[in-house]
């Protein structure tokens, strides 16, 4: 069991770190969003592409969170809350109400039709959100190399005792 949820939190961390990677790649080269400006559906993409991969990020590492949080801690959150504190305390969110701004960023872009209220979510995303995941980004590689280690250490424990076994 104990190696399974390694496994799973090394899956998730990867996930994490692709979709951040993601993110990155829709902030290179893009320019604030213009509330003033009317914008073709061809113009639009980037930041359309942009926030639909900033929420799938968002969620992405929230199910790294969980997955390590049941790794470190060996019980689940109820709340979403209760999680972010603890990640806080991990040192993997730098604040608890950030990670909550973000993951409300989702609802907000659905229903904010109103070009200065969408220009105030993509200077988010492109300022303070996005230099939170790349904060994440930059600690994860340490925690990632710690689960190869730890789940390499725990294949060779059981071809140890599989060889055991067998003879």
């Amino acid at each position: 069991m104990k190696k399974d949820q390694h496994i799973l939190t090394l899956t998730a961390l990867q996930k994490a770190m692709d979709a951040v990677a993601l993110v990155e790649a829709s902030l290179d080269g893009i320019s604030p969003f213009e509330s003033g400006r009317t914008y073709t559906p061809k113009e639009r993409e980037p930041y359309d592409a942009l926030s639909d991969r900033f929420v799938r990020s968002v969620e992405v590492c929230i199910q790294f969170f969980r997955s390590y949080e049941k790794l470190m801690y060996a019980e689940s959150s109820d709340t979403l809350r209760d999680l972010l504190q603890r990640m806080e305390k991990l040192h993997l969110v730098s604040s608890v109400s950030l990670w909550v701004d973000m993951r409300d960023v989702r609802n907000r872009i659905v229903h904010d039709y109103l070009p200065e209220q969408i220009k105030n979510l993509y200077d988010l995303i492109m300022g303070e959100f996005s230099k939170e995941l790349r904060g994440l980004k930059k600690k994860l590689p340490s925690i990632k190399q710690k689960l190869e280690v730890a789940v390499a250490k725990m294949a060779a424990e059981g071809a140890s005792e599989q060889d055991d076994k067998n003879r």
